[in-house]
């Protein structure tokens, strides 16, 4: 009984001791100042693109300018997706007019935009070393 409590204390310490990187976002072409640019960066295909109820996910809210960065530090190593909104109007979600985003997004590795977003897989990159950056180039349909 003794030795399962020193391997899970083993386990645990490996657990905290896990390499952690951080993630430079840099955001390009917001067409204004107005309202915030939301980033969420998930790990979870399923939570794709909207990650707000991913409990996991990394979440960073920003002004616009007309351009933005964000760091996030602690993101374990694996296999990530980032999702920008520009929030013009500050009501911290993607505003819609007949299934069109009225206001802009963007997606890590900058993948085409057809019909909806893309898949997880589209936007994904790996975070395997210290620092890791993503240029972001915001999108508008209307």
């Amino acid at each position: 009984m003794g030795s399962a409590i020193g391997a899970a204390a083993l386990v645990s310490a490996a657990a905290a001791a896990a390499p952690t990187a951080t993630l430079e976002v840099n955001i390009s072409g917001l067409r204004s100042q107005k309202g915030n640019v939301l980033v969420c960066v998930t790990a979870n295909a399923r939570f794709f693109p909207d990650c707000s109820k991913d409990p996991k996910s990394y979440r960073a809210t920003v002004p616009a300018r007309d351009s933005a960065q964000v760091s996030l530090r602690g993101i374990a190593q694996g296999t990530y997706a980032i999702a920008v909104i520009h929030d013009e109007n500050g009501n911290a979600k993607m505003d819609m007019a007949v299934f069109i985003p009225k206001e802009g997004f963007g997606f890590s590795r900058n993948p085409a935009i057809r019909t909806g977003p893309p898949k997880f897989k589209a936007a994904a990159f790996a975070i395997d070393a210290a620092q890791i950056s993503q240029q972001i180039k915001m999108k508008y349909m209307l």
